[in-house]
């Protein structure tokens, strides 16, 4: 038995429980959770926007240790340090063989998965994970090896917030030295762009909330112009970009208004990136004419196309160097049972990462 939070029904308040954890496979890991990041991503599979089977444990973004490890399992041993990889690639289906494992079709469509019981009765964990637990089982595969010098606590956000950001400016825009970015939308993933973007050398980093409290966050993370987002809000980036527009927008909420207003504050020939995941029941839309007369970009990234194999050294030594600081990302620490109170602040858009604390 291990102690979890659970969330029995849709918009039900998070809860701790007693959970019974599968046994661990050839193939499989056991993981002391240490810590793990409050995502939007759980809060929309709370509230319904997105769709999981209920009783559901939440938490995909998680580091730990590595308790136990199944005869099969090579690259990690009881002890190691890991960051938990919630979109684990097959490394065999086409999009995997194509160079981009961030499509795997193992895990296309996934949102929670059957894993353990609560209380006799089957219980699901988030995208393969469940990581607001003590403890968690999951596949080899879904663990990276943490490289030395990194704090366990703070490398539970490299696990989706930091891969995702800063890889939607480095592998999905490449964002190049000098240009110009806006970022709309000032959570845990748009804090993380905003520091994709100072890696990049971008030379203007304009951060655009509803919220005028997120202006110190956004600077901190490298910020250099901060606006208050509303229907002006193409037009103040166009004054502060010698009347162009941006060169780049990564629009970090999902939702239709906000995807047009960063579509639209992009100069011609500009790319507009979708960071955040939206419901299905917005349109967002477009003209034809403006569509041949701007010559903007307008795509989506999913994970930031990123490879945690491959892009977790990379980012780890970043932290190491001082280029990435991923205390920046962090306003509340806080406990299991203060779950329901993260979810809360992030529906009244305060704060950036909750870090919840669980283990050393």
């Amino acid at each position: 038995m291990v102690k979890a939070v659970v969330v029995r029904e849709q918009g039900g308040r998070p809860e701790v429980c007693d959970i019974e954890l599968p046994p661990v496979g050839p193939g499989d890991v056991r993981v002391r959770i240490a810590a793990a990041g409050v995502c939007h991503s759980d809060l929309s599979m709370v509230d319904g926007t997105l769709r999981p089977q209920y009783p559901f444990v939440p938490g995909h973004e998680a580091s730990g240790v590595v308790a136990e490890a199944g005869a099969d399992v090579r690259h990690v041993k009881p002890g190691d340090r890991v960051v938990l990889n919630w979109a684990a690639a097959c490394r065999e289906c086409w999009f995997c063989l194509a160079g981009e494992p961030w499509l795997c079709s193992a895990i296309e469509g996934i949102t929670t998965l059957p894993r353990g019981e609560l209380a006799g009765q089957p219980l699901n964990v988030l995208l393969g994970v469940g990581g607001f637990a003590e403890e968690t089982v999951l596949p080899g595969r879904s663990v990276v090896p943490l490289p030395d010098g990194i704090p366990l606590d703070l490398a539970a956000l490299m696990g989706c917030a930091v891969l995702t950001g800063v890889g939607a400016v480095r592998n999905t825009a490449k964002v190049r030295k000098g240009q110009s970015v806006l970022v709309l939308g000032l959570g845990g993933i748009g804090l993380c762009v905003v520091l994709g973007a100072k890696l990049a050398g971008a030379g203007q980093i304009i951060a655009a909330d509803l919220s005028p409290e997120k202006e110190a966050l956004a600077r901190a993370a490298g910020a250099t112009d901060f606006l208050l987002s509303d229907d002006k809000l193409a037009k103040q980036v166009r004054g502060l970009t010698e009347g162009r527009g941006a060169d780049y927008a990564f629009e970090c909420v999902g939702a239709a208004a906000t995807i047009r207003a960063a579509w639209s504050s992009v100069r011609r020939g500009g790319h507009c990136t979708v960071v955040g995941v939206g419901r299905k029941d917005q349109q967002v839309v477009l003209n034809p004419l403006e569509i041949f007369h701007f010559a903007r970009t307008l795509t989506s990234t999913v994970y930031g196309a990123s490879d945690p194999d491959r892009d977790i050294p990379v980012l780890a030594d970043e932290v190491r160097s001082g280029e990435l600081d991923l205390e920046t990302l962090v306003t509340h620490r806080i406990s299991l049972d203060e779950v329901g109170d993260a979810f809360d602040r992030m529906r009244r858009g305060e704060g950036a990462r909750s870090l919840i604390r669980i283990g050393d």
